[in-house]
C-alpha cells in the first residue's frame, strides 16, 4: 500500500511539473498538451471505473486548455486523496468490472488499476518531454529518483 501511495504522490508532483512547463510554452507545444490532456483524462476514466461509474462517454484523446488541465490535475488529486483515505489492503484486491471504449468487458484488481494509472502517466510524460525537446525546449525532469531526493 505504501508503494502505491508513493507512486501517486510522484504522479501528482510530475503532473504539476509538466503543467507548469506547458503553461509557459502553450503556443508552441500543442502535441505535448494533447498528451498531457490524455494522461489526465485517462486518470479520470480509471477513477470513475473504480467508483463503479460509467466511463465510456469520456473521450480520452481530447485536447484540453491549460486551465482545464490545471482543474483536472486538482480534481484527480482529490479523487486519489478520497480513495486512499478509505481503502484497505483487502480493497486493493477487489476486482473492478468495466468496459473499454470499444465495449469489451474486463475485470481488473484495484491494485493493478492503480499501478497502471501511475505507469501510464509516466510513459506519456516521457513522450511529452520528447515533444518539448523537438520544439526547442528543455525536458522536464519527472524522474522518480528526483522526486524522492
Amino acid at each position: 500500500m505504501e508503494t502505491i501511495m508513493k507512486m501517486f504522490h510522484h504522479l501528482d508532483w510530475a503532473n504539476q511539473r509538466i503543467l507548469e512547463a506547458l503553461k509557459s510554452k502553450e503556443d508552441q507545444a500543442n502535441q505535448a498538451k494533447l498528451q498531457f490532456s490524455h494522461i489526465l483524462l485517462a486518470e479520470e476514466v480509471w477513477f470513475q471505473r473504480i467508483k463503479g461509474q460509467d466511463s465510456n462517454p469520456l473521450a480520452i484523446w481530447t485536447e484540453l486548455t491549460i486551465e482545464e488541465c490545471a482543474k483536472l490535475v486538482e480534481k484527480n488529486k482529490q479523487h486519489v486523496a478520497r480513495l486512499f483515505a478509505g481503502i484497505s489492503k483487502e480493497d486493493l484486491e477487489e476486482r473492478i468490472v468495466y468496459k473499454n471504449s470499444t465495449g469489451q468487458e474486463f475485470s481488473t484488481s484495484v491494485r493493478d488499476i492503480l499501478t497502471h494509472v501511475a505507469l501510464h502517466g509516466q510513459y506519456h510524460r516521457g513522450q511529452i518531454n520528447r515533444l518539448l525537446r523537438q520544439v526547442g525546449h528543455e525536458p522536464v525532469n519527472v524522474d522518480f529518483i528526483t522526486f524522492v531526493r
